[in-house]
Order: structure tokens, then sequence, then C-alpha cells
């Protein structure tokens, strides 16, 4: 947002904040789910890179595809392990992983 219309909302009372400030959340979990996304959208590049769709994604892990888009919209109740899983059985190397990791510094 830009700053003069930080400075406008603020003048008028409201208060100026981010999803992290609004939440409540601890930069432990700001951190979690930064690096749950990152994953999650190297997840879901190498699913469509390959050409695979959901459906067929989720019958290779003897899953269903409601599931796999539980995944791929990074559902809370999703554990980074089954993220890593998914990507394995996509054909992830431990480079993918580490690039998605990266990303989270800039």
């Amino acid at each position: 947002m830009e700053q003069t219309k930080i400075e406008r909302l603020k003048a008028e009372g409201w208060e100026v904040g981010n999803t992290s400030d609004f939440l409540g959340l601890t930069p432990e979990e700001l951190a979690f789910i930064d690096l749950k996304i990152a994953l999650i959208k190297r997840l879901k590049q190498l699913r469509i890179s390959q050409n695979i769709s959901q459906e067929y994604l989720a019958n290779q892990l003897k899953t269903s595809q409601w599931k796999i888009a539980k995944i791929e919209a990074g559902d809370n109740s999703v554990s980074i392990d089954l993220i890593l899983k998914t990507m394995f059985s996509l054909g992830a190397t431990n480079q993918d992983i580490i690039e998605a990791l990266q990303s989270l510094s800039n």
C-alpha cells in the first residue's frame, strides 16, 4: 500500500497492518506458513510442468482429487510431511526443495 494512503487511513482513525498483525501470528508461525506456501507453490509447478491433473496425481497416490486440491490450496490440515511426499512422488529432487526454500529469502 502506498505510504500516502497509509497516512490518510491513519489520520482517519484506521489502524493499518498486515495479515500477520491482524491474525496475531508470532514470527515462528509466520515463518512456518511461508515455508508451507513456498513448498506448495513448487509442488504445483512440478505437477503442471508435467501436465499432470490433480485427478491423475491422486490416483497415483491412492487418494482423492479433493485431497490434492486441499494440498495445493494450503489447507492448514495438510502437513509438511504430506507436501514433501507428494513432491517426491512427482519426481522432485532435494534441489527442488532447496530452490523452494531459497525463494523465501527473495
